[in-house]
């Protein structure tokens, strides 16, 4: 039987970081077994399932790069076949009518407090005649016997009593289906064999298992993986780092190193913290999965993106960098290839954002010398330092990096200056800033034409300053 796992989200919201780990340890586990990844949209809640959303879902799994085989599916598109199945349990006399009113199910669950019961539906309208043209939902005639066992490929066997779940509602009264009628017709038609998903499910699971084998439906394998918590112990949200998965993009990760990061987060293989997307495939295993919830660090998630910008190709790095350029108004026509700048750039840049803003002046002018940078570095006769080395510069007839910082070397030692008196002021000129790369690679990438006029844009700047 062909592995089919599968990511369903509700269209309520954007990705954030859970329903990303859940896609993620979905679809690594159909890749990992030869199967194939279902994306389906859960999006039943009319009122609160929005077009936006959808996009976000889709645009947070494509830059993550977790394709689907199979999909999107729409529940909105299948009601036409919940309501065969409904049918079909109440034909069979395992559906029923309810028309109790929510004033009497209040009553009711309040009387089950006092007798300090755990509250649930009575069963009252068990075995009432009513007709389908009342005002009532449709409830399932949950088994009062025996148990569920749930072989959990996380936690191990569940068991639950059947005398601890009621009778749950599976169509409202404006006969639309609820969450737990649609998810289990969808995993039947579309041959779902793994059910990978976070453990606040586990209590729709039992209810589930029950409606599908009175449907005489093969059962999948359910894994329910532990939630994430933030660093003080709470459930995970926006204060500790649950934004959008789009938002680490606009923030300068990689999508590697978040998938890298979230695949740690409850799962593990020995010691070992850094995982191409072909070794987690290889390596990912449910077993393997934690028991206990995981906490979200956002600092082991900045370290593990620096490594992947430092390690990753300097061409796969460039690629995502475009993108922040051009968010920044920049024309990447107007400089150096990116991956020369990934290369100069990958050690001092924590994110593609650091990266970015550190290296505008290669491509655009700059207004303005930072003020310290340019007040410890320009004084009197500096202008004749960069004189001097503009002068040689514009001697050579190969823009070579090597030639370049010979130049450098060479005229401080002319006259009599430590390097740092010559590089540093050379450094300010040319990007406006006391930080840069190695002189001589930023030179080379900025190429002979910036490098001179930026110079002689600095020693005018210097006299003119000397003379005021």
């Amino acid at each position: 039987m062909t592995t089919k796992t599968r990511f369903a989200p509700s269209p309520t919201g954007y990705l954030h970081v859970g329903g990303a780990r859940t896609a993620l340890f979905s679809w690594l586990y159909a890749r990992k077994h030869g199967g194939k990844f279902i994306l389906r949209i859960e999006d039943t809640d009319i009122e609160r399932s929005t077009q936006e959303s959808v996009d976000a879902i889709f645009d947070g799994m494509n830059w993550l790069g977790l394709t689907h085989d199979e999909g999107p599916f729409y529940q909105t598109q299948r009601f036409d076949r919940y309501k065969e199945i409904i049918q079909q349990l109440l034909d069979q006399g395992d559906a029923y009518y309810c028309t109790c009113s929510r004033e009497q199910l209040d009553q009711l669950r309040e009387q089950q407090k006092a007798n300090k019961e755990k509250p649930r539906y009575n069963g009252k309208c068990r075995a009432a005649e009513h007709s389908s043209d009342v005002e009532a939902v449709i409830r399932f005639k949950n088994p009062v016997e025996g148990e569920v066992v749930i072989n959990d490929l996380v936690k191990g066997d569940i068991v639950v009593a059947n005398k601890e779940l009621d009778d749950l509602i599976i169509a409202r009264s404006d006969r639309t289906p609820t969450y737990n009628l649609t998810v289990i017709v969808d995993d039947m038609d579309m041959g779902i064999t793994h059910v990978i998903r976070g453990d606040d499910h586990i209590n729709n699971t039992p209810r589930q298992i029950n409606i599908l084998k009175a449907l005489g439906a093969e059962l999948p394998q359910y894994a329910h993986v532990p939630m994430i918590l933030g660093s003080d112990g709470a459930r995970l949200s926006k204060r500790h780092g649950a934004v959008s998965v789009m938002q680490y993009r606009d923030d300068g990760y990689l999508p590697d190193a978040l998938l890298n990061y979230l695949v740690r987060l409850g799962w593990s293989h020995g010691d070992q913290e850094i995982f191409s997307i072909d070794e987690m495939v290889e390596l990912f295993d449910l077993k393997d999965v934690n028991v206990s919830a995981s906490t979200f660090n956002s600092e082991k998630l900045l370290w593990l993106n620096h490594q992947y910008i430092m390690n990753s190709t300097p061409e796969h790095v460039a690629k995502h960098l475009a993108w922040h350029m051009k968010e920044k108004g920049i024309d990447l026509a107007n400089g150096p290839e990116l991956v020369g700048i990934v290369k100069a750039q990958r050690e001092r840049s924590k994110t593609l954002v650091e990266m970015a803003n550190a290296s505008d002046y290669f491509y655009q002018e700059f207004e303005t010398y930072d003020e310290k940078a340019a007040k410890k570095n320009f004084k009197q006769d500096t202008d004749l330092v960069l004189q001097r080395l503009m002068d040689k510069f514009s001697q050579l007839d190969t823009w070579n990096g090597e030639r370049l910082h010979q130049i450098v070397l060479d005229t401080a030692e002319i006259m009599g200056l430590k390097l740092g008196k010559v590089a540093q002021p050379l450094r300010v000129a040319v990007s406006g800033a006391g930080v840069s790369p190695a002189i001589d690679i930023t030179l080379s990438l900025l190429g002979r034409e910036k490098t001179l006029a930026r110079m002689a844009r600095a020693i005018e700047f210097i006299k003119e300053k000397n003379n005021s």
